[in-house]
């Protein structure tokens, strides 16, 4: 692969979608939270909260200072917390960030996670940063109950309230997000069967990564604390009574394909999705360092991977699981990469008809993918995804020494998200 003539060169078109490729910056470390099943051991920390845990343990696996951040880029999509409005800028001031150090917050659903690390590379390469803070967070189990246009009052009988986690997955402009991974398995023929066998897998995985330890470098500890900057309101944070240094990833049960196979169909009579096969509804959040070369150099630091370029693409929201697939695509052509070089992949599992889809049509190994497991077994926080496994991606990079790595997501509406990784410990 040769970039050099392509250093920091943006590409956009309205059929492929729109890529960057990025010269001389990278993925530092980072850190995420354990990932707390709906209403369990995570279910009343503030989407805040865990991004703060997050962001000073990914400082800390960086080994960098907060005082050498020079932005920070955060994600949250359902904000469920009273000063959610707030969120970027008191995770950065939480995280012992300067306060002259400004902070902003992204959205592109499900992949927004990997927009805050894309973010944080283009502002690098604008000459605006040297290093961000970038990640995602989200209290998927805080989502509220609402009651729009309460304000204005209600006609007689009219009383209105939405659940805005149910709310949420539904696209009112197409289909809601479990009817598009049966779109996806219609128009490839996958069976119930196929979508089992493949969260069984998952889940095996997971476990399987857990059992050697792979994530205890991944996980931060987590303990009820009090979190204080001088001249700021103190934020206390309190786990269950006797919880001590929590890093469970909850929502992981062992299974069989027995045990799949009896469960229903949610989302279409005789469909191929169940609870059992789709991403876990989950809190959690996740936080890395971006950095440019010279950066790194000066502080004799040893980045994981080399962020070598992004791309984003958009398709037909009734099928908006297939969404890597363009973007995916689109990655190769602009790097002059085939897919024969790219040695492990990772493509959130939102559901298991939507990473079939994909991985039929892209023509994937499935050996190199999702090698620890993904969504179906430990959830899919939405905001933090993207953070998490382009993280994940990077340490089995270098526990593999391979050299290529791509993580993708499909977003709800239609579109896919793609960044490549190059490991540079080679």
């Amino acid at each position: 692969m040769n970039t050099n003539k392509n250093q920091n060169k943006g590409f956009h078109n309205k059929s492929k979608g729109i890529g960057m490729l990025y010269d001389d910056i990278f993925l530092v470390n980072g850190a995420r939270t354990p990932f707390g099943k709906l209403c369990g051991t995570l279910g009343q920390v503030s989407p805040t909260d865990l991004g703060i845990f997050a962001s000073k343990g990914a400082l800390k696996n960086s080994q960098i200072k907060g005082s050498d951040i020079d932005q920070v880029v955060f994600a949250n999509i359902g904000q469920s917390s009273a000063d959610s409005y707030f969120l970027p800028r008191h995770i950065g001031l939480f995280s012992e960030i300067p306060e002259g150090v400004p902070a902003i917050m992204v959205q592109r659903i499900c992949g927004s996670g990997f927009e805050t690390i894309i973010t944080g590379a283009e502002q690098i390469t604008l000459g605006k940063a040297q290093v961000t803070l970038s990640g995602g967070t989200e209290n998927m189990t805080l989502s509220p109950t609402v009651s729009f246009g309460n304000r204005m009052g209600y006609p007689l009988g009219k009383i209105d309230f939405k659940d805005m986690l149910w709310e949420a997955l539904n696209d009112t402009a197409a289909v809601p997000m479990g009817c598009t991974a049966e779109n996806v398995a219609i128009k490839h023929k996958i069976t119930k069967e196929d979508t089992n066998q493949f969260a069984k897998e998952s889940i095996d995985k997971y476990i399987a990564a857990k059992e050697r330890g792979f994530f205890d470098d991944e996980i931060i500890k987590m303990n009820s604390t009090v979190f204080e900057i001088e001249g700021l309101t103190p934020r206390k944070v309190y786990l269950p009574k006797k919880t001590v240094d929590f890093n469970t990833d909850e929502n992981v049960r062992p299974t069989d394909l027995e045990i799949l196979g009896k469960l229903p169909s949610v989302f279409a009579r005789d469909g191929v999705q169940t609870a059992g096969n789709s991403s876990g509804i989950v809190d959690g959040a996740a936080s890395v360092i971006v950095a440019d070369g010279n950066y790194i150099r000066n502080n004799g630091l040893r980045p994981l991977t080399k962020i070598v370029a992004s791309s984003t693409s958009a398709l037909d929201p009734r099928v908006m699981g297939l969404g890597p697939v363009p973007a995916i695509q689109l990655l190769l052509e602009m790097t002059g990469l085939s897919m024969s070089e790219i040695g492990l992949i990772e493509i959130n599992e939102a559901f298991a008809a939507q990473f079939i889809g994909c991985e039929r049509e892209l023509g994937l190994n499935r050996d190199i993918c999702n090698v620890n497991g993904g969504a179906i077994a430990l959830g899919h926080p939405l905001a933090a995804t993207g953070a998490r496994i382009s993280l994940t991606l990077s340490r089995e990079m270098n526990a593999r020494k391979v050299k290529y790595g791509i993580a993708s997501a499909c977003i709800g509406g239609g579109q896919g998200t793609a960044i490549l990784f190059e490991n540079c410990n080679l």
